[in-house]
């Protein structure tokens, strides 16, 4: 939480610069004021970074404020509360006087999503992204109830930070190996010892993909690529199905499916060391998608097919240009050619 986040700004706006645990806390006490707080997570991958036993790579810092949305009004208030923070942390000598919110949106919001379904148990949250440049962002999640929080059991983990927020305000000594707040560590697939075995082990497990939005298509193959390995590969096998189907509700023509991809591809590669393993990843898709499709016609199928053929040799002409190993290009070029 005393980490400096960039939240680079469009236009002539300038980088806001801010430790995560300050931003925290000026948007949950406009929270308190208007909208009333619950706790505070930290959710996703960088939980998972924090738990794993070696380096757990992680894209965006995910964090999760306990809000009260049945009133539509409070979606606004959560909305106005992130926007005048960020007025507030605008570094010194910015003249704020010309500045309005819908500027501060424009210039450091990246995503707005608003989720109010009003049956009984209906899901509630609105997310809020900073940060426009590529690389690691900050998202904001205000959520009342969510039924689905997680893809797979690896990014299933939530750190509860209330401890460790009372702990900076409170305390006059900072934390040390004998000095620290106790944090509780909680994962919403259910079994928290089995996930943290899934996380060590690298291993992968899900349950009811056609309940994820895209499936979890994407980062299964992800995962993949990533050498972790199915839990239980024949069940996996099966589940693929779901995963295929699932994301061909959501993203239903060929231009979503390309925005889509090159939108995954763009911000889950961004590494250098990274950047040859998009053309496995395209590959490994493709390989999947042929696999498990069955909700498709014929030349919708062969449509998508091509098309994340056509992304892979796009991005194997990139690759191709970066210095490595000529024996790892010779294999993607005989794969191509198998293919």
């Amino acid at each position: 939480m005393d980490e400096v986040v960039c939240i680079h700004g469009r236009g002539n706006f300038p980088t806001l610069e801010i430790r995560l645990r300050d931003l925290v806390n000026v948007v949950r006490g406009k929270l308190e004021a208007d909208t009333g707080s619950g706790d505070i997570r930290l959710n996703g991958g960088a939980a998972s970074h924090v738990l794993a036993t070696e380096t757990q790579p992680y894209n965006d810092l995910d964090l999760i404020f306990g809000v009260e949305l049945s009133c539509t009004r409070n979606f606004d208030k959560v909305k106005s509360a992130v926007l005048s923070s960020l007025y507030e942390m605008l570094p010194e000598g910015v003249n704020r006087r010309r500045i309005s919110t819908c500027s501060l949106k424009e210039a450091y919001v990246s995503k707005m999503v608003k989720v109010n379904q009003c049956t009984v148990g209906g899901d509630r949250w609105s997310l809020i992204s900073l940060g426009n440049s590529r690389g690691r962002g900050v998202e904001l999640k205000f959520v009342d109830s969510m039924r689905r929080q997680f893809e797979f059991s690896v990014d299933s983990f939530q750190i509860v930070l209330d401890s460790l927020l009372l702990f900076y305000r409170c305390s006059e000594l900072p934390i040390s190996e004998n000095f620290y707040p106790t944090v509780v560590g909680e994962s919403v697939y259910g079994d928290f010892q089995e996930a943290l075995y899934h996380l060590q082990k690298k291993l992968i497990s899900t349950r009811h993909p056609e309940e994820i939005r895209g499936g979890g298509l994407l980062k299964y193959c992800n995962l993949l690529v990533k050498n972790y390995k199915p839990a239980r590969p024949d069940y996996i096998k099966g589940l693929q199905r779901y995963m295929c189907s699932r994301f061909f509700i959501d993203f239903p023509d060929i231009a979503q499916q390309r925005a889509k991809l090159e939108n995954y591809l763009w911000n889950h590669f961004v590494e250098p060391d990274e950047e040859a393993l998009r053309h496995q990843y395209l590959m490994l898709l493709h390989d999947v998608v042929e696999e498990s499709t069955v909700c498709l016609m014929g030349h919708e199928r062969r449509q998508t097919l091509q098309l994340i053929k056509s992304l892979a040799w796009q991005v194997l002409y990139t690759v191709s240009s970066i210095p490595f190993k000529s024996y790892f290009l010779l294999c993607y070029w005989v794969r191509l050619v198998l293919w």
